[in-house]
């Protein structure tokens, strides 16, 4: 049997797209042998692996809001910290560790001090995704494996590297098209726009190890922290994955 990997991009509440993806996918009958995820993706990525159905994600997700800032706490070097994140995880993920996840699972991460990426396939998942998830000047950093752990997606928020001596077969979701139809940029929506678009080349780059991608257009029209959208975002990736059904279908044949 094919080994289908999957890679889930970054993107704050944009996220929710990948559980989109998701849905489509296990209506198509596809079976997912190894997830790598940064972020949001990583988030998304552990719930699925857990045994989690996309809609049941969704839910919690409206619940919990961990793509906001309701449960987060004020901190120190950012303007959150994320405890309230952690508790939401224990209390979903009674293991706590990646490696007895159902579906094997990277989880991508960046040491702020020595400015290098981490990827994490075992150890405590809470921790994992904190680091993961930890959005700079946000949220303070997330001391974790010795380290201070920040934003993935500041190194690599599309990381294939883990799946690509592990699968035969790659499918790319990024959730962070830039949208060129817009009357004027608002201040809270730069940071975001630019950090995207320093990121873009090095993801075009990796795309091409992809065998199918699924990239939802024009989807930074949605902030990062767009929680009022949830459901419209989450259509967004159940359609465009739809769409590709065929391409889809073809590499698991």
């Amino acid at each position: 049997m094919l080994k289908i990997g999957l890679v889930l991009s970054g993107g704050g509440a944009r996220g929710v797209a990948h559980l989109g993806v998701l849905k489509a996918l296990d209506e198509l009958g596809v079976k997912v042998s190894a997830i790598s995820g940064t972020s949001a993706g990583a988030i998304v990525g552990a719930f699925y692996s857990a045994g989690y159905k996309p809609e049941e994600i969704l839910n919690i997700a409206k619940t919990q809001k961990f793509f906001g800032f309701s449960n987060l706490l004020f901190g120190k070097a950012g303007l959150f910290n994320m405890e309230a994140f952690e508790s939401v995880c224990r209390t979903y993920f009674t293991h706590n560790k990646i490696e007895q996840l159902n579906i094997p699972m990277t989880i991508t991460a960046t040491d702020i001090v020595k400015g290098e990426v981490r990827y994490f396939s075992k150890g405590d998942l809470s921790k994992a995704l904190m680091a993961s998830s930890c959005v700079p000047l946000v949220f303070e950093p997330v001391k974790f494996e010795n380290a201070l752990m920040m934003d993935g997606g500041i190194l690599d928020n599309f990381p294939i590297e883990p799946l690509l001596s592990i699968c035969d077969k790659i499918i790319g979701v990024n959730v962070n098209s830039i949208s060129q139809n817009f009357d004027q940029i608002h201040m809270k929506d730069l940071l975001d726009r630019s950090f995207h678009i320093a990121m873009k080349g090095a993801i075009q780059e990796k795309i091409k190890s992809c065998d199918v991608l699924i990239e939802p257009a024009d989807m930074s029209r949605f902030g990062m922290f767009d929680l009022s959208k949830l459901d419209e975002i989450y259509l967004e990736g159940y359609n465009c994955a739809k769409g590709l059904s065929n391409e889809i279908i073809q590499i698991c044949l």
